[in-house]
């Protein structure tokens, strides 16, 4: 009885993407996922994808379907309610300029600067394997030799440092560019630069209001630094079995590992 009125009650499923519901190889299991959102879609519960990464990834993780997901992507920066974009970050110029010449100072820092059309790196500061591997989380990645010279609408940087030293440079970001724009991090030498008050929850925020419903009726899964402020948000949270410690206490719930498929098994216990 109490997992038919869970199921009524919750009219949006967030779920972060690296570390929580696809495996480290990034295969999840499409066929019985389908399923799920099937039954999710008849109890008139929206299903969002809540990721650092770039929309166009995201996007292609769902070939054929994503048009019927929501997505807040880029840390909050971007969100799309289906086939509308709902908000796209604008980060002013004084900003941009700020933190690519911060991070000029510091050579080890591997910059991504990402944008409404596409995400870029600098010739000359990164080297071709890096942008090969960035294509991984960024479908969209060009070459510029200046960042300063594109022309977009920037919506963060994704400075990509020693993983010992994450917590080094954040505090950097954080001290150096306060008021300005803030760091965050799901660790392991990655770091977002985005503007103050953008984050996961804050573009969960902007889906809750257009769909007229509550943060108590919205489920949350995450993993990772990143993810606190939506499993805080959320009225039913989830932290993955492979979480750091800091998520699992911000999260009310654990669930199985990413590798355990625990996203899925969590929703059939829900919407079955």
């Amino acid at each position: 009885m109490e997992r038919r009125t869970m199921s009524q009650d919750i009219k949006m499923v967030a779920v972060d993407i690296d570390g929580t519901f696809v495996h480290a190889d990034y295969t999840y299991d499409k066929p019985r996922f389908r399923r799920i959102l099937s039954r999710m879609n008849e109890a008139g519960c929206r299903f969002v994808v809540a990721s650092g990464n770039q929309y166009y990834q995201l996007r292609d993780l769902f070939p054929g379907y994503y048009d019927e997901l929501s997505f807040v992507a880029e840390n909050g920066a971007f969100v799309k309610d289906r086939t509308e974009l709902v908000f796209a970050a604008e980060m002013p110029d004084e900003t941009v300029n700020e933190i690519i010449d911060l991070c000029r100072e510091y050579p080890e820092i591997q910059n991504v600067m990402c944008g409404l059309e596409s995400a870029y790196c600098q010739r000359g500061e990164v080297d071709g394997e890096f942008f090969e591997k960035t294509k991984i989380y960024y479908h969209r990645l060009k070459w510029t030799d200046d960042f300063k010279k594109v022309k977009d609408q920037i919506l963060k940087f994704a400075p990509t440092v020693p993983d010992e030293k994450t917590y080094y440079y954040y505090d950097i970001f954080r001290e150096r560019l306060a008021g300005k724009a803030e760091p965050t991090t799901s660790g392991h030498g990655s770091i977002d630069v985005i503007l103050p008050g953008c984050h996961k929850a804050s573009g969960l925020k902007r889906l809750v209001k257009r769909w007229g419903i509550s943060p108590e009726q919205c489920a949350a899964f995450g993993d990772g630094g990143n993810d606190i402020e939506m499993l805080q948000y959320c009225g039913y949270s989830y932290a993955m079995e492979n979480a750091a410690p800091d998520v699992k206490r911000a999260a009310k719930h654990i669930c199985p590992s990413n590798e355990e498929d625990g996203v899925l098994v969590t929703l059939e216990k829900l919407f079955f």
